[in-house]
């Protein structure tokens, strides 16, 4: 029996831990979770690296859209959005009118001690330091804020523990 009455969509930088968050918090509310990335990847059937270099940025954006109206045919679950789904203002219309909208957020240094050993961030790639992350947070920062419906600091937090914010903030 799903408790949910609607999506809840995870959103926030990359690397924030959006990803670990909803898959702890699925299992702790029993539904499923979905995550946007890998459900364009499965579509796509190239990885997300593979999507910018032979398509671009914009193609990917579009694939985002998409992937909100084929959630929204899905009973109300977790979903963890890739870094830029808020960026896009329709992306944030669709996702309210479906569900709750969770910014996770934390410090520059966070991500950056989340991130730096990844190579799958098309968007740092040649640019993993904490000042480009930090003004990369910045541009983005007004619209996660314009986003959210909820606010959970992430800092000093294990998923579990952010998991059990999001539960007692809902």
């Amino acid at each position: 029996m799903n408790r949910l009455k609607e999506h809840i969509f995870m959103i926030g930088f990359m690397g924030v831990g959006k990803t670990s968050t909803s898959r702890i918090l699925s299992k702790k509310l029993g539904v499923k979770e979905n995550d946007t990335d890998a459900m364009i990847v499965k579509q796509e059937k190239k990885s997300i690296a593979e999507i910018f270099a032979d398509e671009g940025e914009e193609y990917f954006r579009k694939t985002e859209t998409g992937i909100i109206d084929k959630l929204a045919e899905l009973e109300p679950c977790i979903v963890s959005c890739g870094g830029g789904m808020a960026m896009r203002e329709v992306n944030v219309e669709k996702m309210k009118k479906i569900g709750k909208v969770v910014l996770l957020t934390a410090t520059p240094e966070t991500i950056y001690s989340h991130v730096k050993d990844s190579t799958n961030r098309p968007l740092l790639n040649g640019n993993m330091n904490i000042p480009y992350i930090k003004k990369l947070m910045e541009e983005r920062a007004p619209k996660y804020n314009a986003a959210a419906d909820i606010v959970i600091e992430t800092d000093g937090c294990t998923p579990s523990q952010v998991a059990d914010k999001i539960i007692d903030s809902l």
